[in-house]
């Protein structure tokens, strides 16, 4: 529609751009609020519904903003309707324009599921944080925070959009800051070989807030996933651990070889042979005395996270004898670790 130069016609387009929608959505609201209101009329003066009432219809004039009410082709508006129907439309025009606007802004962040965005921090209600995000408000619950975090009213903080669902206020967009994908779409951010589809990442494991595996693929020949994701000078890792408040990030490189992506997972420790019972999906891990700890992780975390990571369950062994330092300290903690790995399959 033409923006014609009316002061009806003009605050059609402003309440329409206002609310981010299209002018035929206004139009339609005030015909539906005009039939509402001609039905209060009838009621008011006592007159009866006819039985057709259904079949009305409303016209509003684009540029006059004139209001008329037709029985098939037959026009029954009342004298003086225009100034009834304003006072008694006016709330449900409203009520209509809320629902599409509300309609509207949820379209646009069912767009933005998987990716990240900037919001800040605006209230606290028990264990749950609502996030200004602009145009809508975020809901950040307690299961997609992270436990090391603590968020201030205010706070600038990104957040990846993980799901619309509905809530006990109707539709709600959830964000996480703990979401494995979270990581991935920082990543997402910061490496154009990612945006390219250059390289691909193809699996996370994530311990929010501590540390996260990550695993990726080159789908171009000549480009390293590895080198791509880190960057020159570490740059690009940098700036996704510095928005994850330093957690670590291990990154390797993804391979379809079961025992090679095992090795690999088990970063920062090397020299590992890798022996497979595929019927049981069972791995197990031959490491270096020297490269125990560095392969078992502090609390059992680096081969859980390997495990989750490759979908395998993992048992290490040593190899050879282990070093005994005082009292045989090193042997009672690497039988401890071995006790917490057996309860983390995956």
């Amino acid at each position: 529609m033409a923006q014609a130069r009316t002061e009806f016609a003009a605050a059609l387009n402003q309440i329409a751009s206002e609310k981010g929608v299209e002018v035929e959505v206004v139009l339609d609201a005030i015909r539906q609020a005009a039939l509402a209101a001609y039905k209060k009329d009838l009621m008011l003066r006592n007159e009866p519904i006819p039985d057709d009432f259904e079949e009305f219809t409303s016209k509003v004039d684009p540029a006059s903003g004139e209001i008329s009410i037709f029985d098939k082709n037959k026009n029954v508006t009342p004298p003086g309707f225009a100034r009834i129907a304003a006072s008694i439309a006016k709330q449900v025009i409203t009520q209509r324009l809320n629902e599409a606007e509300r309609g509207a802004i949820l379209s646009e962040y069912e767009n933005k599921v998987g990716t990240v965005i900037s919001g800040a921090i605006q209230r606290q209600e028990g264990n749950t944080y609502f996030v200004d995000l602009g145009r809508a408000e975020g809901v950040l619950p307690l299961s997609e925070q992270v436990h090391t975090e603590i968020y201030s009213q205010n706070q600038r903080l990104k957040f990846l959009v993980k799901e619309i669902r509905e809530g006990s206020r109707g539709s709600e967009v959830v964000v996480s800051r703990s979401d494995p994908n979270f990581v991935k779409a920082l990543f997402a951010l910061e490496v154009p070989e990612i945006q390219s589809g250059a390289v691909e990442v193809k699996v996370i494991a994530r311990e929010a807030g501590s540390r996260t595996k990550i695993a990726a693929i080159s789908k171009q020949e000549g480009v390293d996933p590895v080198g791509s994701m880190v960057g020159q000078k570490g740059v690009r890792v940098q700036a996704v651990m510095s928005e994850l408040s330093e957690e670590k990030i291990d990154i390797i490189s993804f391979s379809e070889d079961p025992a090679r992506f095992i090795a690999s997972a088990l970063s920062p420790a090397k020299d590992i042979q890798v022996r497979l019972n595929e019927s049981a999906k069972i791995a197990t891990v031959i490491v270096p005395q020297n490269q125990l700890s560095l392969a078992i992780g502090k609390g059992g975390q680096n081969v859980r996270l390997a495990a989750k990571l490759t979908g395998w369950k993992i048992d290490i062994e040593g190899a050879g004898e282990p070093e005994i330092e005082e009292d045989g300290i090193v042997k009672k903690e690497v039988e401890e670790e071995k006790v917490d790995i057996e309860k983390s399959k995956g």
